[in-house]
Protein backbone atom coordinates (compact mmCIF):
# COMPACT_ATOMS: atom_id res chain seq x y z
CA UNK A 1 0.00 0.00 0.00
CA UNK A 2 1.11 3.33 -0.64
CA UNK A 3 2.64 5.69 2.17
CA UNK A 4 0.40 8.45 1.09
CA UNK A 5 -2.71 6.38 1.68
CA UNK A 6 -1.32 6.43 5.70
CA UNK A 7 -0.83 9.72 5.68
CA UNK A 8 -4.41 10.51 4.10
CA UNK A 9 -6.21 8.07 6.47
CA UNK A 10 -4.24 10.22 9.44
CA UNK A 11 -5.11 13.79 7.78
CA UNK A 12 -8.94 12.30 7.84
CA UNK A 13 -8.38 10.54 11.83
CA UNK A 14 -7.65 14.23 12.60
CA UNK A 15 -9.96 15.92 10.79
CA UNK A 16 -12.95 13.41 12.25
CA UNK A 17 -11.14 14.11 16.06
CA UNK A 18 -11.46 17.54 16.08
CA UNK A 19 -15.05 16.94 14.55
CA UNK A 20 -16.23 15.62 17.44
CA UNK A 21 -14.28 17.10 20.14
CA UNK A 22 -16.21 19.96 18.60
CA UNK A 23 -19.57 18.59 18.71
CA UNK A 24 -18.64 16.57 22.57
CA UNK A 25 -17.70 20.79 23.56
CA UNK A 26 -21.48 22.07 22.36
CA UNK A 27 -24.02 19.60 21.67
CA UNK A 28 -23.46 16.12 24.14
CA UNK A 29 -24.46 16.05 27.66
CA UNK A 30 -21.44 16.39 30.15
CA UNK A 31 -20.98 12.34 30.56
CA UNK A 32 -21.29 11.48 26.54
CA UNK A 33 -19.21 14.63 25.95
CA UNK A 34 -16.01 12.96 28.00
CA UNK A 35 -16.50 9.55 26.28
CA UNK A 36 -16.74 11.70 22.78
CA UNK A 37 -13.71 13.50 24.00
CA UNK A 38 -11.61 10.17 24.84
CA UNK A 39 -12.24 8.86 21.41
CA UNK A 40 -10.90 12.14 19.71
CA UNK A 41 -7.87 12.47 22.10
CA UNK A 42 -7.27 8.83 20.83
CA UNK A 43 -8.16 9.56 17.11
CA UNK A 44 -5.84 12.31 17.14
CA UNK A 45 -2.78 11.04 18.43
CA UNK A 46 -2.82 8.05 15.98
CA UNK A 47 -3.97 10.17 13.00
CA UNK A 48 -0.85 11.76 13.53
CA UNK A 49 0.99 8.12 14.11
CA UNK A 50 -0.74 7.43 10.90
CA UNK A 51 0.57 10.57 9.27
CA UNK A 52 4.33 9.55 11.01
CA UNK A 53 4.44 6.03 9.56
CA UNK A 54 3.08 6.85 6.56
CA UNK A 55 6.66 9.24 6.13
CA UNK A 56 8.43 6.55 7.53
CA UNK A 57 7.30 4.30 4.83
CA UNK A 58 8.76 6.57 2.18
CA UNK A 59 12.05 6.38 4.00
CA UNK A 60 12.06 3.09 4.85
CA UNK A 61 11.30 0.07 2.60
CA UNK A 62 10.06 -2.08 4.92
CA UNK A 63 6.91 -3.91 5.43
CA UNK A 64 6.87 -3.61 9.43
CA UNK A 65 6.06 -0.12 8.92
CA UNK A 66 2.91 -0.80 6.44
CA UNK A 67 1.88 -3.25 8.88
CA UNK A 68 1.77 -0.99 11.97
CA UNK A 69 0.10 1.26 9.68
CA UNK A 70 -2.49 -0.60 9.27
CA UNK A 71 -2.75 -1.60 12.97
CA UNK A 72 -3.50 2.14 13.58
CA UNK A 73 -5.77 2.43 10.85
CA UNK A 74 -8.18 -0.75 11.95
CA UNK A 75 -7.42 -0.06 15.72
CA UNK A 76 -8.52 3.45 15.66
CA UNK A 77 -11.59 2.64 13.58
CA UNK A 78 -12.80 -0.36 15.47
CA UNK A 79 -11.98 1.88 19.13
CA UNK A 80 -12.27 5.24 18.27
CA UNK A 81 -15.48 4.61 16.27
CA UNK A 82 -17.14 2.17 18.71
CA UNK A 83 -16.39 4.90 21.96
CA UNK A 84 -17.89 7.82 19.03
CA UNK A 85 -20.70 5.28 18.67
CA UNK A 86 -21.11 4.73 22.34
CA UNK A 87 -20.66 8.55 23.10
CA UNK A 88 -23.85 9.58 20.23
CA UNK A 89 -26.04 6.73 20.61
CA UNK A 90 -25.55 5.05 23.74
CA UNK A 91 -25.00 1.63 21.89
CA UNK A 92 -22.13 -0.40 22.68
CA UNK A 93 -20.39 -2.96 19.86
CA UNK A 94 -19.26 -4.98 22.59
CA UNK A 95 -15.70 -6.60 22.21
CA UNK A 96 -15.17 -4.83 18.92
CA UNK A 97 -13.89 -1.72 21.07
CA UNK A 98 -11.51 -3.32 23.09
CA UNK A 99 -9.71 -4.92 20.21
CA UNK A 100 -9.42 -1.66 18.15
CA UNK A 101 -7.49 -0.49 21.67
CA UNK A 102 -5.03 -3.38 21.39
CA UNK A 103 -4.86 -3.18 17.88
CA UNK A 104 -3.62 0.27 18.42
CA UNK A 105 -0.89 -1.36 21.12
CA UNK A 106 0.28 -3.82 18.40
CA UNK A 107 0.58 -0.76 15.89
CA UNK A 108 2.87 0.93 18.57
CA UNK A 109 4.80 -2.79 19.24
CA UNK A 110 5.55 -3.08 15.42
CA UNK A 111 6.34 0.81 15.03
CA UNK A 112 9.50 -0.02 17.78
CA UNK A 113 10.06 -3.18 16.03
CA UNK A 114 10.59 -1.68 12.60
CA UNK A 115 12.49 1.30 14.00
CA UNK A 116 15.15 -1.12 16.15
CA UNK A 117 15.58 -3.38 12.70
CA UNK A 118 15.68 -0.53 10.63
CA UNK A 119 18.64 0.88 13.31
CA UNK A 120 20.38 -2.32 12.82
CA UNK A 121 20.84 -2.33 8.67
Amino acid sequence: MSSRIWMALGALLGLVSVAMAAYASHGLAPERAALANTGASLGAWHGLALIGTGLLAERRHGRLVHVAAFCFAAGALMFCGGVFLRALTDVSIGIVTPLGGLTLLVGWGLLAAAALISAQR
